[in-house]
């Protein structure tokens, strides 16, 4: 499959093929297959963040116990390495700066 070049912004949870506002986050070059795969992450990382928004509003179960929780934080590194394996190397440079994805991650 050709890949073609997307932008990202993971705080939106946007993936786009068009340059727009803030959206340039991060550049990748991906298939459709490959951003699709990163869509579904990110929509798993969507539904954890809301079941931990309601699990926020229940005072007797605490935030270390909450595998919501820990299902955003596996999502989000999970996207975070998928986005630093597609990208040029403004986004890996930049992914790198962050700390973000454990040593040996290349």
């Amino acid at each position: 499959m050709e890949k073609k070049k997307f932008y990202i912004n993971l705080g939106s949870q946007e993936i786009s093929q068009i340059k727009y506002d803030n959206n340039e986050e991060f550049v990748i070059h991906a298939t459709e297959d490959e951003v699709r795969i990163l869509r579904d992450k990110m929509d798993d990382m969507y539904n954890a963040d809301y079941r931990a928004f309601f699990r926020a509003h229940v005072p007797i179960m605490p935030y270390h116990n909450d595998s919501s929780n820990d299902d955003y934080d596996i999502g989000i590194t999970e996207a975070f390495q998928m986005i630093y394996d597609l990208g040029d190397e403004t986004t890996k440079k930049h992914i790198d700066s962050m700390g973000v994805l454990s040593d040996g991650h290349e």
